[in-house]
């Protein structure tokens, strides 16, 4: 019997296949001088790591600062 961890991850990946798969269009992006080729799926995960990068440091610097307040 699978467990309900081991389904929801299956469910997610399949989900994030799919999601690759209909994404795979390739844009261009365009930032001051540079102009770089990339999937549009690659982008969003770029993204959205960047996102959690930024969030993360940005907590952790908050949470920091309270520490030594």
């Amino acid at each position: 019997m699978m467990n309900i961890k081991m389904i929801t991850s299956l469910i997610l990946a399949g989900l994030a296949v799919i999601f690759i798969i209909q994404n795979v269009t390739v844009v261009e992006v365009r930032f001051l001088f540079w102009t770089v080729p990339i999937s549009r799926a690659l982008l969003i995960f770029l993204a959205l790591a960047v996102g959690i990068i930024i969030g993360w440091t940005l907590r952790s610097l908050s949470s920091s600062r309270r520490d030594e307040e």
